[in-house]
């Protein structure tokens, strides 16, 4: 079937047209509308200016991808996410499906970053997704597609969050975490001791606003002279941040005897997570880590028509009547 997806849950406003079968996911045609460069004035996104740009782009975007073909389905992110751009997504999915004649597929975000990893690779279940972002820190069981289980979670600030708001203390522009990556390259990643949250927990819940804090009243007492304490200073909270969420991921892997291990999110673009996690995957589960191409890491519709299509297919289809943004839509 051929799913046409929105996805407008951040600052990304995205459509794709993908032709999806169980032989695998084609893209037909994508286009994708940032706004990084004008949330960069603000140090992070403005719910409300992000609302207004995704309702300028949205029709256009979907007009340049019709041209390439006509749906049978319709996917939306409706959730979670930030309401002012949810809306506009879960609005302008309602009124195509009701205009086209063709159902409607409600999709959760979360749910669409697990399927990224589909454009190029297959999962094998059961399945241990890792997701990071900004917004979200979890760790997710999947028995098969569409049932899930939360297993952890941050309980503050996600990883995402605390490389953002340790870069605003660097006075390093928005999207602060590819920077602070950037700088930790050149680095020593033990040249400081910044504690590990939780790591040392007989769970599998994440917390790093504790990390943030420590990394304030760091730079308070020592504040960066040059571009090697710079260096070694990001290097050393990337290290913090990236052992914490690789060690609870092989810890979990483990325990749930999963069969693939799966890395998404916007922070999945991270080289050091991606080859840190992807070495430990190999050692300790003898599994290769799943990760999106770096194009898809990001919010994307590709993922969100992916994810449609299994509902799709199930046929738990969406009322255009019904259909609703959440922005606290939970998976799991």
């Amino acid at each position: 079937m051929k799913i046409l997806a929105i996805e407008s849950s951040c600052d990304d406003t995205s459509v794709a047209l993908v032709d999806c079968s169980a032989k695998g996911f084609f893209v037909i045609e994508e286009k994708t509308a940032s706004q990084i460069n004008l949330h960069k004035k603000y140090g992070g996104v403005i719910p409300e200016i992000a609302g207004r740009l995704h309702a300028e782009k949205i029709v256009p975007l979907i007009e340049e991808v019709l041209k390439k073909g006509k749906p049978d389905v319709i996917a939306v992110a409706s959730g979670p996410g930030l309401i002012t751009g949810l809306i506009v997504g879960v609005e302008t999915a309602r009124n195509l499906s009701y205009f086209f004649k063709k159902p409607l597929v409600s999709v959760n975000h979360l749910e669409g970053h697990i399927h990224s990893v589909e454009i190029k690779s297959k999962i094998v279940y059961p399945a241990l997704a890792l997701i990071v972002s900004g917004g979200h820190t979890e760790l997710i069981l999947i028995k098969k597609p569409g049932t899930y289980k939360l297993i952890g979670a941050t309980l503050d600030d996600a990883a995402g969050e605390c490389f953002d708001k340790v870069a605003k203390m660097l006075n390093l522009t928005y999207p602060g975490g590819p920077k602070i990556s950037a700088f930790a390259q050149k680095g020593n990643r033990q040249a400081i001791d910044l504690p590990r949250p939780m790591l040392n927990q007989n769970n599998f819940n994440f917390s790093f606003s504790g990390l943030k804090t420590a990394a304030l009243y760091h730079l308070q007492k020592n504040p960066i002279k040059n571009e090697k304490e710079l260096n070694d200073f990001c290097a050393s909270l990337e290290e913090s941040i990236i052992e914490v969420l690789t060690e609870k991921t092989i810890r979990a892997g483990l325990k749930y005897k999963t069969k693939s291990i799966i890395l998404s999110g916007g922070v999945s673009a991270n080289k050091y997570l991606r080859e840190t996690l992807s070495r430990k995957t190999k050692e300790k589960l003898g599994l290769n880590l799943l990760v999106p191409e770096f194009q898809y890491c990001m919010d994307n519709a590709v993922m969100s028509a992916i994810a449609g299509y299994y509902k799709a297919k199930k046929k738990k289809f969406t009322d255009w009547k019904k259909i609703k943004a959440d922005p606290t839509w939970e998976i799991g």
